[in-house]
């Protein structure tokens, strides 16, 4: 416990809050008090209410002196963000994934103050139904968190998914970042919470310039030091030029409606993806802006006509371009200085893996479902051709 008149832990904080009834959708979940409910509307929703819907994350940045009204500029998703990682690392609370409600008009998370006891001790009639009694897991099963489509990945979003959660493997990102075509670095995040790539490490005590401190980074190697290409060092001295505008760096994370960027660095990024809006003509990232690159529904929809009537292939690779436009006019092909290809581990699984399995499953199919962790994929793909 806090001693009298000091700070308080985010526990006791976030009790407080829950009791004030100050904040329309949190509240407790059951008699006990041990398990609570917060909504959890993502920014990019038509209906998002900054003042209602950011409300508590807000508070939250207020209170640890990370963000000072009438002076610093109102960012949601930050806030939103510096709470979940909060939640994360602590040990006094543990997400209930299967009582979350996430692909609601109004979502919400579920989670259970667990530093007193075990969670699984908590069978509290108020709240389960005997099939969820009968789970009495933290874990839903694959079936479960397929059928809801309500696991959140990440988001700036991004969202505490522990080691232990099933569908751990959704937000995971494969970057690979490029100096004149040649691969410089390759890095699969591991962190539900997004990474950012950048030109430099991030300095400490810095969140209120770089953004929370939870997000992976992906550097992009000093060019002296890699040495081997001839077109990466005829190039050094340009490459060394622009490298320190990207500083702060571009954020990417997945939630449950796709992927999601934020650009941060002065200097000019460009890409290429699956919502592009131009194919033949650049596509500028304006800064401190949310994009969202990639539409899990659209993309589910897309592998589920490729399966069933042999329709296109569904896209789902990202492409960054620094400091130059991208992409070009359609034939023509410039070699670019600077490039990151992104790719969500669980489109290009999801893909794979349908190919592999092939006529199998040309049947009509019904809405389509979320997307799940590898080892789940064919029971996805079942889902998405069911008839």
């Amino acid at each position: 416990m806090a001693a009298p008149g000091g700070p308080m832990r985010l526990k006791e904080w976030l009790i407080a809050q829950i009791d004030s009834g100050r904040y329309p959708g949190l509240r407790w979940e059951n008699r006990h008090r041990t398990l609570f409910r917060i909504p959890w509307k993502h920014a990019a929703k038509q209906d998002y209410r900054q003042q209602q819907d950011a409300a508590l994350f807000k508070a939250w940045a207020i209170y640890k002196g990370k963000y000072h009204e009438g002076t610093d500029k109102a960012d949601p998703s930050t806030w939103k963000t510096r709470l979940r990682c909060a939640l994360n690392k602590s040990t006094d609370f543990q997400e209930v994934p299967e009582r979350s409600q996430l692909d609601i008009s109004e979502p919400y998370k579920v989670y259970q103050i667990v530093s007193d006891g075990t969670w699984a001790a908590e069978k509290d009639g108020d709240t389960q139904s005997p099939v969820e009694d009968q789970q009495g897991s933290a874990v839903g099963s694959p079936e479960e968190d397929t059928h809801r489509g309500s696991v959140e990945m990440s988001q700036v979003s991004p969202s505490p998914l522990l080691s232990v959660h099933p569908t751990e493997r959704d937000c995971w990102l494969h970057v690979r970042l490029y100096y004149c075509d040649v691969l410089v670095k390759e890095v699969t995040t591991r962190t539900a919470e997004g990474c950012r790539i950048t030109s430099r490490p991030v300095p400490a005590d810095s969140e209120w310039l770089y953004g929370p401190s939870c997000l992976e980074q992906i550097e992009f190697p000093p060019p002296r030091a890699l040495g081997g290409s001839g077109r990466v060092i005829g190039m050094t001295d340009v490459l060394e030029r622009l490298l320190p505008h990207l500083e702060r760096g571009v954020l990417l994370w997945v939630a449950p409606e796709g992927v999601f960027m934020k650009r941060q660095c002065q200097g000019r990024v460009y890409w290429n993806g699956p919502l592009a809006p131009h194919r033949d003509g650049p596509n500028k990232l304006e800064r401190e802006k949310t994009y969202k690159l990639l539409d899990t529904q659209q993309f589910l929809q897309q592998l589920r006509g490729y399966l069933s009537h042999g329709q296109p292939m569904p896209q789902y690779q990202i492409h960054l371009c620094f400091g130059e436009e991208y992409p070009t006019s359609i034939g023509q092909h410039f070699q670019k200085l600077i490039m990151a290809h992104v790719e969500p581990v669980f489109a290009r699984e999801l893909l794979h893996h349908a190919q592999r399995m092939g006529l199998t499953l040309l049947r009509d199919c019904p809405q389509p479902c979320a997307p799940s962790t590898s080892s789940h994929i064919p029971h996805v793909l079942r889902q998405l051709c069911q008839p």
